[in-house]
C-alpha cells in the first residue's frame, strides 16, 4: 500500500497510547505516512494498537528512525508544530495556512512533512531547527497545552480540508427533490386564497406586505417536493374541517 498525503512524523513519543490516537486522527483524514523517531517504549506497541482503533492495521508499516534527521531525509518541505515561540527566524503558519502550502507541494510531486515533539517537552531547538517551517496553533493565550494526538487532529483535519470540495452548505431531501416553482406557487396562491376567505388579512393596505413575509418564510425552508405536498394536504384538511363545522 502506498502511502497517502505528507508524513506526520512523532520525534521521540513516549505514550503508545498517543501514537495510536494520533494514527487514529491521520486515518480519519485520509493519511497514512507515520514516521517515529526514538519512540520510547520501542515499536510496535500493542497499546499504540489498541488505541488506533484498528487505524494501524489499515496503514503501511510505521516507519522508525534513530533521529529527525533520518525521518525527514526525503522531504523537501517540513513543518514543526511547537506552542512556544522560539528564537530563530523562520515562518510561522497557521495549520490551514501550512495545509495550504503543503498542498501545493504535493500538486507538484513533492513531499512535505509535520513534525511533532514528545509529549511532555515538545521539540528541542535543535529539531526545529532542521524544519523550514514553525506551525503555532491559535489557542487560548493562557492555554495552549495540546494533547499530541489533538494535535495531530487538528493539522491532519486542515490537511483534509484543504484538498475537500465538499459544500460548506448542503441540504439533503432524500428521495424528495427542491420543490418546482411551479408547484410552490401553486401552494402558495392556495394558501393566500384560502387566509383571504378566513379574514386574515385584516388591515388591507397592509396585505401586501404580509403576503410578502408570509411567501418568505416559505421560500426560505427550501422545500422539497414532498414538503409542498404535504402543505398542499393540510390547507386540504383544514378547509375540509371548515366546511364539516359549518354544516353541523
Amino acid at each position: 500500500m502506498a502511502h497517502n498525503g505528507p508524513a506526520i512524523i512523532l520525534a521521540n513519543p513516549q505514550m503508545g497510547e498517543n501514537i495510536g490516537a494520533a494514527a487514529r486522527a491521520m486515518l480519519n483524514f485520509g493519511l497514512t505516512d507515520l514516521r517515529l523517531v526514538n519512540p520510547r517504549d520501542g515499536w510496535p506497541n500493542p497499546r499504540a494498537t489498541d488505541m488506533s482503533s484498528g487505524a494501524l492495521e489499515q496503514m503501511p508499516p510505521v516507519g522508525v528512525f534513530d533521529t529527525l534527521g533520518e525521518a525527514i531525509s526525503d522531504l523537501q518541505l517540513v513543518y514543526a508544530t511547537t506552542a512556544r515561540r522560539r528564537d530563530m527566524i523562520k515562518p510561522v503558519l497557521t495549520p490551514r495556512a501550512a495545509a495550504k502550502d503543503a498542498q501545493r507541494l504535493l500538486q507538484d510531486g513533492q513531499k512535505a512533512g509535520f513534525v511533532f515533539g514528545a509529549e511532555r517537552t515538545g521539540l528541542t531547538n535543535d529539531e526545529i531547527a532542521l524544519c523550514s517551517h514553525i506551525i503555532q496553533v491559535p489557542t487560548n493565550p493562557d492555554f495552549s497545552s495540546l494533547n499530541l494526538g489533538q494535535a495531530v487532529l487538528l493539522v491532519a483535519h486542515e490537511l483534509f480540508q484543504a484538498g475537500d470540495d465538499t459544500p460548506a452548505r448542503a441540504l439533503d431531501t432524500g428521495d424528495s427533490h427542491p420543490a418546482p416553482q411551479e408547484d410552490f406557487e401553486n401552494f402558495f396562491k392556495r394558501l393566500e386564497c384560502e387566509l383571504e376567505d378566513g379574514g386574515f388579512f385584516t388591515a388591507k393596505d397592509l396585505k401586501p406586505t404580509m403576503v410578502r413575509n408570509i411567501r418568505n418564510i416559505f421560500t426560505r425552508a427550501e422545500l422539497s417536493a414532498q414538503e409542498v405536498n404535504t402543505l398542499q394536504g393540510i390547507v386540504s384538511a383544514l378547509i375540509g374541517k371548515k366546511k364539516s363545522t359549518r354544516t353541523k
